[in-house]
């Protein structure tokens, strides 16, 4: 099987592409700006939503659905909210096709059809929730409302890339309301690592956790919290976001509550999202020129066996060895898949697998019939060895561990190396170039020197770390005193 992928060192961008399409992830659509997620990738998708959404309801929250549409309105209400999507809607504004009389066959919009007030295609769902938050919320008996919404958004996108920006795109968008700012400051902090541990844990990627600068905040935000990756490039990848709302849209949407002691004031809220970026993630983190690599808590096939045979006598007694295995291996919570398709050779397999990031693939032949063994195979380090067969069902489990440690472990160290303090504008430029990663640079807390650095080197603050530590020193363009160091980067 030939799998016709670039280098990453040759092409990253194009490596990317390649990969998602080859690995079965996803495809373009023919929708401009629109993706296919296709059973493989949506697969993966299923599992990041599986535990994410337990995450959730963990910690207190319920899934309900909003519409789609947004009245302009409504969409309009929150001045900050809608001026920072205002270039990125698409707007519904008739309701009725009609048969061309100019053209036998083809359609045309109804000119009298149109509606009397433009729908918005949701970009986010905070004006049609707190519109409807109004309704739920009275008294401080209904706080804190904790409600999370898995859907489709989207926002119009010129120029696309799978996974990482599409018109529209998937994800969750949690929407709290609390009686005071302090619980919602604890939500918001406290989803921001639900997020952080889904990001280590599950998709083995190590996070920076911290505030956007205020250029950065999501648009009706007070406070902006972000988990930051790198990928394998040197770029950053916000990985997810978590916004502390103030009463910006409770004042808006006329939210208030009776307070305990008979007042009337308005709630406080947040909202917490993550999407199908994480696809990206988790591509652009670990794979290697061969394929995907994928941590196994994330994959769809987490082993793989594939027989290798003369004739079908020797193929139903290998069948009745694997069988057994598979059946013990899925008791454990592990999903096996058995491949014994007669249409392609052995070599073959070994490559699709490969290249669809299985973290364990086994193979087992005549010879290892009769010596009660089997070649085990690691995706992560490629690492192969002859296992007796008898083992495996003890052996299998804790090498999935490993191999989740492993790339963990792999993604940390890299982002650990490319980690610099930098205490010049030039050594910052060079680096950016020479040595892409995150740059710990001291910053004069202005929107002035942060849009010229942007303008310049195309770099942006990733974030304000929760973790740095207070140290003296000066912005390294303009000059003047600094407290801490941030964390810049080039970034998708």
């Amino acid at each position: 099987m030939s799998k016709g992928l670039p280098k990453r060192s040759e092409d990253y961008s194009l490596w990317y592409n390649e990969l998602v399409k080859k690995a079965g992830l996803a495809e373009n659509s023919a929708v401009r700006g629109c993706m296919v997620i296709k059973p493989y990738g949506y697969a993966i998708w299923e599992k990041m939503q599986r535990v994410l959404d337990d995450m959730f309801k963990a910690t207190g929250h319920s899934n309900a659905y909003f519409p789609l549409f947004v009245p302009k309105s409504l969409f309009e209400a929150e001045e900050q909210n809608a001026e920072g999507f205002a270039k990125e809607c698409a707007v519904v504004t008739h309701y009725r096709l009609q048969n061309d009389p100019d053209k036998p066959g083809k359609l045309r919009v109804d000119p009298n059809a149109k509606l009397e007030e433009e729908l918005i295609v949701r970009p986010t769902s905070e004006a049609i929730i707190w519109s409807t938050y109004k309704g739920w919320i009275q008294s401080y008996r209904d706080l804190p409302l904790l409600i999370n919404q898995w859907a489709n958004v989207v926002r119009w996108e010129m120029r696309t890339r799978l996974f990482l920006r599409t018109a529209e795109f998937l994800w969750q968008e949690g929407h709290t309301a609390h009686a005071t700012a302090k619980e919602a400051v604890e939500e918001t902090e406290r989803m921001l690592h639900v997020y952080a541990d889904f990001a280590e844990n599950f998709l083995a990627l190590p996070v920076v956790r911290g505030k956007k600068t205020p250029n950065e905040r999501f648009a009706g935000a007070l406070d902006t919290y972000c988990i930051e990756g790198l990928m394998q490039d040197g770029k950053a990848l916000q990985a997810g976001t978590s916004h502390f709302l103030g009463q910006n849209f409770a004042q808006a949407f006329d939210v208030k509550y009776a307070t305990k002691e008979g007042g009337l004031e308005y709630v406080w809220g947040t909202s917490w999202g993550v999407s199908t970026r994480l696809m990206g993630a988790l591509v652009m983190a670990h794979s290697d020129d061969e394929g995907l690599v994928l941590p196994p808590k994330l994959a769809p096939i987490q082993v793989v066996i594939v027989p290798i045979y003369k004739g079908e006598e020797q193929l139903a007694q290998i069948s009745e060895k694997v069988l057994a295995l598979k059946k013990q291996l899925e008791a454990k919570g592990i999903s096996v898949k058995f491949d014994d398709r007669d249409t392609e050779r052995p070599g073959f397999k070994f490559a699709e697998w490969e290249l669809k990031g299985v973290p364990v693939r086994i193979a087992i032949g005549g010879r290892d019939l009769e010596n009660g063994t089997a070649e085990v195979a690691r995706r992560d380090t490629k690492e192969k060895t002859s296992q007796q067969f008898d083992d495996l069902v003890n052996l299998v489990p804790a090498l999935l561990d490993e191999i989740q440690a492993n790339i963990y472990q792999r993604a940390f160290d890299f982002r650990e190396a490319n980690t610099t303090k930098v205490d010049s504008y030039d050594e910052f430029k060079r680096l950016l170039d020479e040595k892409p990663g995150f740059i710990l640079a001291h910053w004069d807390g202005t929107p002035e020197t942060e849009e010229r650095i942007k303008e310049e080197t195309k770099a942006t603050i990733r974030c304000i770390a929760l973790d740095t530590p207070e140290e003296e020193g000066v912005d390294m363009v303009t000059g003047q005193p600094s407290k801490r160091r941030v964390y810049f980067a080039r970034a998708y």
